[in-house]
């Protein structure tokens, strides 16, 4: 094409270096001229179109000024245009935003119903701050603006995760050598992690009854494995019978929360439950399937309804909540210590485990009662022993 138009008559105007072909409009076909510059850059002849007179309303007047304003260096030519084109569209190519990152992250992570809250939490919150933004060109205020915004509407937990998520991706494209690390620590709000579910005798007897009235036998053994194990949900809801080694006595959990896959004793209580439980879909691989044999995502209303008749607080999470019933109930025997529990709960930081330690602390010091009654004992006798060894004396 471009040699075809070289070849084609040029007709000169009265602007010196500006000249133009007779062309026809793309429009209609009708006749329409086609100008063109000639200009000299170095020891470079450069000629190069700058427009049609009608779709781009070209006049040989606005041509001579595009020939002077390239000529003094002020317009780039039309190759480097193209040459500034091509650089940009590379650099866009090589360009990892955060949205091009948290996608190569999330093909990277196994599809969960983690993954699908994560999601929810990118598209949401992270995406519409710093979606199109590179790691490099976040600043401290940006991320606390956010923070500040999300905190009038979300629970402060709710937002850590959001700032944890953005964290993760950054690190991520870090260890991928994708991008750069931020400038500044990415501040977190002030999560009140130490508060702790537990019920009363009365109320664990309650709902012992409930579970035992109710008709749901999945719901009924999934409350007593948490009972029982102090496993969590999550963990419950992916539990294979392949997982769980009846003759060596152990639960093998795949990927527990924060860390890498681990196993907990299964202990006389958990092995008879499980050797009795009904298998409602005999194909299926998981020990509670949901739909159709499938893993299993929610157990929310029968569990809901077992609390209701056991009468237990509204405030009271089912499942969350007895699992810290398992720990403290543990803690507070003084039989185990913080390192085994922290194993038993699959705690990946110590410093999780440790806000049953004050009910640990109160085992011990009843311990200690109960040692010093002893030595008290020991000394009474000794001193009754040495009344009547006197009182043999005087006889």
């Amino acid at each position: 094409m471009k040699k075809k138009m070289d070849s084609m008559k040029e007709f000169k105007t009265s602007y010196p270096g500006v000249c133009y072909i007779e062309g026809t409009k793309v429009t209609d076909g009708k006749p329409e001229r086609i100008y063109y510059i000639r200009y000299r850059k170095g020891k470079k002849q450069i000629k190069e179109p700058v427009g049609r007179q009608y779709q781009h309303a070209m006049t040989p007047a606005k041509a001579a000024d595009i020939r002077s304003d390239r000529m003094r260096g002020k317009e780039p030519s039309n190759k480097e245009k193209r040459a500034e084109e091509t650089a940009k569209k590379l650099a866009e190519q090589n360009k990892w935003t955060i949205e091009r990152l948290w996608k190569d992250y999330k093909q990277s992570r196994t599809k969960n119903k983690g993954l699908s809250v994560d999601d929810n939490r990118f598209t949401n919150y992270i995406q519409p701050a710093f979606g199109d933004k590179e790691p490099h060109e976040l600043h401290s205020f940006q991320v606390t603006k956010l923070r500040n915004r999300l905190e009038k509407k979300l629970a402060p937990q709710t937002v850590k995760h959001i700032l944890l998520l953005l964290q993760r991706i950054i690190n991520y494209g870090v260890e991928q050598q994708l991008c750069g690390m931020l400038s500044f620590k990415i501040k977190m709000p002030r999560v009140d992690n130490e508060k702790t579910e537990d019920l009363t005798d009365e109320q664990l007897r309650r709902l012992w009854k409930a579970i035992e009235e109710d008709d749901n036998i999945q719901a009924k053994n999934f409350i007593k494995m948490v009972l029982f194990t102090g496993m969590r949900r999550g963990e419950l809801f992916k539990l294979k019978w392949s997982d769980i080694d009846f003759e060596r006595g152990f639960i093998w959990i795949e990927d527990p929360k924060g860390g890498k896959s681990q196993k907990i004793p299964l202990n006389n209580d958990s092995r008879e439950l499980l050797f009795s439980h009904e298998r409602l879909f005999p194909g299926s691989p998981f020990v509670f399937p949901g739909k159709d044999g499938g893993q299993r995502v929610e157990i929310k209303k029968p569990i809901n309804r077992i609390k209701e008749r056991a009468g237990l607080p509204k405030e009271f999470r089912p499942l969350h909540g007895l699992r810290h019933v398992f720990a403290s109930t543990l803690a507070n025997s003084g039989q185990v210590d913080m390192y085994q529990l922290q194993k038993l709960l699959t705690h990946k930081n110590p410093k999780m485990t440790q806000r049953y330690a004050h009910l640990r602390d109160e085992a011990l010091k009843q311990a200690s009662e109960v040692a010093g009654a002893i030595i008290r004992n020991i000394n009474n006798g000794e001193q009754e022993q040495k009344v009547v060894n006197m009182e043999d004396r005087k006889k």
